[in-house]
């Protein structure tokens, strides 16, 4: 069943987005993150950062679940969490 959230983008992420937020309209993380994908292509940054990004889906760690089996619910929050310097 496909629903509906919010996408929230943080430093580098947000930069190659251009956007702090945008909605999803999902079922799972990995249709969520494809939707993203296609929607920044124009930005081959976007997705490089993607790749090295971790995810929060309503505030708990994704880790290194499969991004199929994670499901959304409806609206909830999916953040994209680019590796930070510093410590």
């Amino acid at each position: 069943m496909t629903t509906t959230g919010t996408v929230r983008y943080w430093a580098a992420a947000k930069a190659a987005a251009g956007t702090a937020e945008e909605p999803y309209a999902a079922a799972t993380l990995a249709e969520a993150l494809d939707a993203a994908r296609a929607a920044h292509a124009a930005n081959p940054e976007f997705a490089r950062v993607l790749l090295r990004s971790s995810f929060l889906v309503d505030g708990d760690p994704v880790g290194t679940r499969d991004h199929a089996a994670v499901p959304l619910a409806e609206g909830g929050t999916v953040e994209v969490l680019p590796p930070f310097a510093g410590g």
